[in-house]
Parts: structure tokens; sequence; C-alpha cells
């Protein structure tokens, strides 16, 4: 069996590539069906987009890093619309999307202007979903975190952990306190949960 820790990060198959945030990748399933156009607001190299395709007609990724894009575009087909900039500045036309999902993307910017833009890009009725990292500063934070390392182990022991090779921030300048004020002061009617292996998510929709 292959050791996904001595892979190249493009050479492992989708299926195979393991690791805390491909785990919650399935919270963005309850976007389908019915979602004709997606925007993944900070792709990466590709992978969440990829798996979006498989159920909507028309998916964009968006990321500022070249090599990630170059890596997305060349583990992809000519079905996803993959395009290097800035989601923050880059100039959709508010409303334009159906769903908008981020994973691992708002500790890399300012949290408030990612949630604020997110918003903005998805149309009435439409979804948006979050999965990110933050930092600890409760005992109830420490708690979690500890029961996650136990979790950890365990799923660690049915997979092994894929290292995607695109940029990593660590630690994350938020903390999951500070995300969830945010979220519930600038996504009205959201609901922020904490996850084990690290992770929060927020979902909304947007009033019609």
């Amino acid at each position: 069996m292959f050791d996904l820790k001595t892979w190249d990060g493009h050479s492992a198959p989708d299926s195979d590539r393991w690791n805390y945030n491909t785990h919650y990748y399935r919270l963005t399933d309850r976007l389908m069906p019915g979602t004709d156009s997606v925007l993944d607001f900070g792709c990466g190299e590709g992978m969440l987009a990829r798996r979006l395709r498989g159920q909507s007609a028309h998916v964009v990724g968006i990321d500022p890093d070249e090599d990630s894009i170059r890596a997305a575009r060349e583990q992809s087909g000519d079905d996803i619309d993959y395009i290097c900039g800035d989601a923050l500045e880059y100039p959709f036309e508010p409303e334009s999307f159906d769903a908008v999902v981020s994973v691992a993307v708002l500790h890399h910017i300012d949290a408030a202007r990612g949630l604020l833009r997110m918003a903005e890009l998805v149309r009435p009725g439409g979804t948006v979903v979050v999965i990110g990292c933050a930092s600890s500063e409760r005992p109830r934070d420490l708690i979690i975190d500890l029961t996650s390392t136990v979790s950890a182990l365990a799923v660690l022991s049915r997979h092994k952990l894929w290292k995607h090779p695109c940029p990593v921030v660590w630690p994350p300048p938020v903390s999951y306190r500070e995300m969830k004020k945010l979220a519930h002061e600038l996504l009205p009617g959201s609901q922020f949960r904490r996850h084990l292996l690290f992770r929060y998510s927020i979902s909304w929709t947007k009033p019609l």
C-alpha cells in the first residue's frame, strides 16, 4: 500500500486524498441537487471543485496562487472554469451564483471581508457553506481539541494523511469565538458549528 505522506501532492487520486479538510467536503453535498452554478471560493488544486462538478452544471474555482490553479487545470477536465485571481476583488456580477463554498480559506484572508463577499455573490435563496480553521482560546475549545486529537488518531488508523500542495497559514489568526460572532453578525440566521478534527462550519441561506 502506498503511504500518502510520501506521494507528490498531484499524484494521489482524489478518492485517496484524505485530510481534515477533505473529510468535511461532504457538508457541501447539501447544496445538491438543483444547484446550477457554484463558486469554489479559494479552490486550491481543485479537488472540491471536481466533486461539485459531479452534481452541478457550472462550477467556477478561483484562487490567487498560480501553482494551485495550474495544478487544478492539469487535474480537471475543461468543464470547470478556473480563475487565477483574488475572489475579494475579481469582477464577478453580484448574486451570480446559486451557491458559494469555501474550505480552509478564511484564515488566509480578512475573514469579515470574505464572508461579506460570499454573501454578495450568492443569489437570494442561494446557500453559502464555509468550512474553516480557527484558533482555540477558551477551556471549552481545549476540551474539544483534546477530543479531536483522540478522534484524529482513530481516523488516521484507517486513512493516511494527504498533504496538499497549496500554501499553508498556521496558526489561524481568528478564534472560534470570533468566527462565530462574525458569522452571526454578517450572515444573520446562519448556523455555526464547531466540529471535531479542528474545523468549524458556517451555513447560510440568503433571504429572498
